[in-house]
């Protein structure tokens, strides 16, 4: 298993909307909206690489709402 950590920013508006839809694409096992530089970070866990970049680049990218983000695959 591989296990990703995706930080988003979003555009000001519905946290709740989004947090939803970032919890609902397949391989996120959690997302929290957070205080900082970001606004939420969302677990993946998935079985390959290519398949986090999928879900970040792809799924997680695409929510209307969602400005950018950045991705951390876990090394332990």
């Amino acid at each position: 298993m591989v296990v990703a950590y995706v930080m988003v920013k979003a555009h000001t508006g519905d946290a709740d909307r989004l947090k939803d839809d970032i919890e609902a694409v397949d391989g996120v096992v959690e997302a929290h909206i957070v205080a900082g530089d970001v606004d939420f970070i969302a677990k993946v866990n998935v079985e390959t690489p290519a398949e986090v970049k999928d879900v970040a680049a792809t799924h997680i990218q695409e929510i209307q709402g969602v400005e950018t983000t950045q991705t951390y695959i876990a090394m332990d």
